[in-house]
């Protein structure tokens, strides 16, 4: 008798820790149902209020305002969902613009500066996970040093000084249309789209809810954490290198390197959470990812709109991410109970 291969045809206890199949009722509960209701209404009220805030122009802007965000939230939301984190992102993206801002000032064309980009983020996130799956160090600490290594090494690549004289060549990445929506915002949802079949319908996509899940469990009936790990912080580090062409195409000519990646880990892991992507790890996916950095961008749009201090726009951020970590506890401490 044949025996099953370990890794696709998983115990049924184990079952309770992969994605459910959602039907009408858990679609309605979902966190991404609660978000598309929030937009609607303030959208609604400001466009009321404020008739420039509904334009093309203004959508056009909070869009290309969190591609970045939703590129590099994809690769978080692995990470997040397997029970880790990566605060080096906005270091990374420094490192990534600072590389490929160089290699244009000497001429690089598209191409090559497309395989810079996610050669170098590749590298990091390979760097960031071979350290976190064989030192079996968490995530937090790691991460938090390499945040600050990438942050010493843009400063070393630039001596300091502003790259000025930045060819357009990427410009496209970063203030293109396609179908009259940014370029970048459907690059973000092509990202989304593939790691959203990959976790969802892909066997070893749905062991990584797993490994958030219960990493012992996982390991026990056969999925491998080692190459898992590895994987998520490798992916993030790519989707941080098409992300920082992104920000050089938008960039202009000059970069600002000293400002580059500056609090950019913070909007991704707010719209990762107020995605609905658990914490503590197991739950979460890239479409609420998508909508959560909608929300963060539509957030801050809104108050520039009301000309209010952009100040605030971190006050709610803040709350909105106690109040989600606040219910993923409460729910978690409910299904124990």
């Amino acid at each position: 008798m044949a025996t099953p291969n370990r890794t696709h045809a998983l115990p049924g206890a184990f079952a309770d820790l992969l994605p459910p199949r959602f039907g009408l009722r858990e679609v309605l509960d979902a966190r991404e149902a609660s978000i598309v209701a929030v937009l609607v209404v303030m959208a609604t009220a400001l466009s009321i209020a404020y008739p420039q805030f509904r334009t093309l122009d203004n959508v056009n802007n909070i869009l290309l305002a969190v591609a970045q965000v939703a590129i590099v939230g994809v690769g978080m939301t692995m990470v997040i969902i397997t029970g880790g984190i990566d605060v080096s992102v906005g270091s990374a993206l420094s490192v990534c613009a600072v590389v490929v801002g160089m290699r244009l000032q000497d001429g690089a064309g598209v191409l090559e500066a497309i395989v810079v980009a996610i050669a170098v983020g590749t590298a990091i996130g390979l760097v960031n996970g071979l350290l976190i799956g064989l030192g079996r160090v968490h995530s937090i600490i790691i991460t938090f040093g390499m945040l600050n290594i990438l942050r010493v090494v843009s400063f070393k690549l630039t001596g300091g000084k502003w790259l000025s004289g930045v060819p357009n060549t990427v410009n496209y990445f970063g203030s293109g249309t396609l179908l009259k929506l940014p370029f970048a915002w459907w690059i973000a949802m092509a990202m989304a789209a593939v790691a959203w079949y990959y976790m969802r319908r892909r066997p070893t996509g749905r062991h990584l809810y797993a490994l958030g899940g219960n990493p012992e469990t996982a390991r026990l009936a056969g999925v491998g954490v080692l190459k898992r790990t590895i994987f998520v912080y490798t992916i993030t580090g790519t989707l941080v290198g098409v992300a920082s062409l992104v920000f050089v195409g938008g960039a202009g000519s000059v970069i600002q390197t000293a400002q580059v990646g500056i609090g950019f880990e913070l909007d991704v892991i707010a719209a990762v959470v107020i995605g609905g992507t658990s914490i503590l790890g197991g739950k979460g996916s890239v479409i609420g990812t998508l909508l959560g950095a909608i929300l963060v961008g539509t957030i801050r749009n809104a108050l520039v709109v009301v000309n209010v201090n952009s100040l605030y726009s971190n006050l709610i951020l803040g709350c909105l991410i106690l109040l989600t970590v606040a219910l993923d506890l409460l729910r978690r401490r409910g299904r124990l109970a």
